[in-house]
């Protein structure tokens, strides 16, 4: 059982000062030339580039990705008295209702209507405000269109892209997507995707390096930021998570004859383990919450690619879950003095295991 009272839980623990310049504000180009520290083993790391990935495998080892699509989440719509309201849709709830942060919104009551599209003509989408939600200080949204036309088509042709705050330029929104986004729902990237190239895939394959596919619609579990002294306290909000059987079928077949399972991103670590969480991987389609923080026993994976991530967030404290919370920010701490690039269109950090291993144990992460 967790120690409540153990530093390694405190929410000061995991803070780090990045320097501004260091933020990354638009993607390299082409997307593999972002810089790679790969940290293998329990004391052993280096600097590459992205596109040395394959060499830096197995062959017959298994990446897992997140084909989850972002859509176009920022909507600007029309209040009752005619001023203007910008909406980001955090996550969907039931039929066509989506948890929304609204701005201006403290006037906007259960039972008002915001309008989208051009203010001086009737439009084919609007909301109706169903509730507030104190977690977030959002809305619950009921969206309704015309002619019972499908929600997402409206979306494209009426909404943005929603970039992270930190991103102050404006870089071509396309970059925000993996090139294998596929299923429609996130409202923010899984980022360590980001990194990939039809290229580079060529390249895996050419190594025997396999990969599957599962779904994390991105929402507000994954950037909400913690907001407790004692990280225990925190609390997950759930995300819609699809992990096909044959998924599972590739992963068991991968740990039977002894390769690695990587997972590529945070959001397939939490997808896999949420999956596992009665003891045994399985195919699964609902929402995941599951918050995995040091202590934590992975069943799953074997190893991480991920982006560098924000002071006293979740994300951290998952890495800091496979290799320790001391040694996730010296290595941080390493990346600022070799001027690496942060967080979302930043650089890229891979976590490997010194070799295979049989399975079955709960310390094989480095």
């Amino acid at each position: 059982m967790a120690d409540p009272s153990s530093p390694d839980h405190s929410l000061a623990a995991y803070q780090y000062t990045l320097p501004p310049e260091l933020i990354a504000q638009a993607p390299v180009t082409p997307r593999d030339a972002s810089r790679l520290l790969v940290v293998q083993g329990a004391d052993h790391h280096h600097h590459r580039h992205f596109y040395h990935l394959p060499e830096l495998l197995n062959p017959g080892d298994l990446l897992v990705l997140n084909n989850t699509r972002v859509i176009p989440a920022r909507l600007i719509g029309q209040k009752p008295s005619g001023g203007t309201v910008e909406v980001l849709l955090l996550e969907p709830r039931d039929s066509d209702q989506w948890l929304a942060l609204v701005r201006p919104g403290r006037r906007l009551k259960p039972g008002a209507v915001i309008q989208f599209g051009p203010p001086d003509q009737p439009g084919d989408l609007w909301a109706e405000v169903i509730d507030q939600d104190p977690d977030t200080s959002g809305r619950l949204l009921q969206f309704h269109t015309r002619d019972n036309q499908p929600l997402y088509p409206l979306l494209e042709q009426l909404g943005q892209i929603p970039l992270p705050p930190y991103i102050t330029g404006s870089p071509d929104p396309d970059r925000y997507q993996t090139i294998y986004a596929e299923v429609p729902g996130a409202v923010a990237a899984p980022t360590a995707g980001l990194h990939f190239t039809d290229l580079l895939f060529a390249a895996l394959n050419q190594r025997g390096i396999e990969r599957c596919y599962l779904t994390l619609h991105v929402g507000v579990g994954t950037f909400r930021p913690i907001a407790t002294d004692n990280v225990l306290d925190h609390t997950m909000h759930g995300e819609w998570v699809e992990v096909p059987a044959a998924t599972v079928d590739l992963i068991q077949a991968t740990q039977a004859r002894g390769n690695r399972v990587i997972a590529v991103g945070t959001t397939v670590v939490r997808a896999l383990e949420g999956a596992a969480q009665a003891g045994q991987l399985q195919p699964w389609r609902g929402q995941v919450n599951l918050y995995i923080y040091p202590g934590y026993r992975f069943r799953v994976i074997d190893g991480l690619i991920t982006n560098f991530h924000l002071p006293g967030s979740s994300l951290l404290l998952l890495v800091s879950a496979l290799i320790g919370r001391q040694r996730l920010l010296d290595l941080y701490q390493e990346a600022i003095q070799q001027g690496y690039r942060f967080y979302s269109f930043g650089d890229a950090m891979v976590i490997l295991p010194q070799t295979s291993r049989p399975r079955g144990r709960d310390d094989h992460l480095p």
